[in-house]
């Protein structure tokens, strides 16, 4: 029984190849390796199982901080998801929409310093993108697991559905 070998492209290749004028990013953001923290990649993951519109780009930025900021000159909007421990209960998804790196909740690990101050610097850019951010609360971090607590679990096919959601009526308004 022969495998399919799996197929290895360079994410600025494949990011920066087409216009992205009329497209929408969805980052999911965080440390995929502290159980819940990792919300966003495991948003992503979903995502990427589905057959998305043309319009909507997905990219697992993990704790990427400052190597994103190349993505928020090439897209008008860009949603982000990430983990947040907000004192909600767990599973808890909030819409939000932040102006400054303080408008973002407080992250949960190493990717704190990193996307604060990566989102701080886009505000001075002369294009700065139509920012949403998705967050999922948490209650704990569980380091060295890839799995998820019954809460969160069972809040990602509702975020993952109103991820899509919300690209698509951003999609029509723009």
């Amino acid at each position: 029984m022969k495998k399919d070998k799996p197929v290895a492209i360079s994410s600025d290749a494949f990011y920066f190849e087409k216009d992205k004028s009329n497209s929408i990013l969805v980052l999911g953001v965080g440390n995929y390796l502290m159980g819940d923290e990792g919300i966003g990649v495991h948003a992503i993951q979903e995502l990427s199982k589905m057959d998305l519109p043309p319009y909507i780009d997905i990219l697992d930025g993990g704790t990427g901080g400052f190597l994103l900021l190349s993505y928020f000159e090439a897209y008008k909007i860009i949603i982000f998801v990430d983990a947040t421990m907000d004192g909600k209960p767990e599973g808890t998804i909030s819409l939000l929409r932040p102006k400054f790196a303080a408008d973002f909740p407080t992250a949960l690990s190493v990717h704190d310093v990193g996307l604060k101050d990566m989102i701080e610097a886009v505000y001075l850019m002369e294009h700065v993108p139509d920012i949403h951010l998705f967050t999922v609360s948490v209650n704990q971090l569980n380091p060295m697991t890839v799995e998820l607590n019954k809460g969160v679990k069972k809040a990602l096919p509702e975020l993952v559905n109103r991820i899509v959601e919300l690209c698509k009526t951003l999609h029509v308004e723009g």
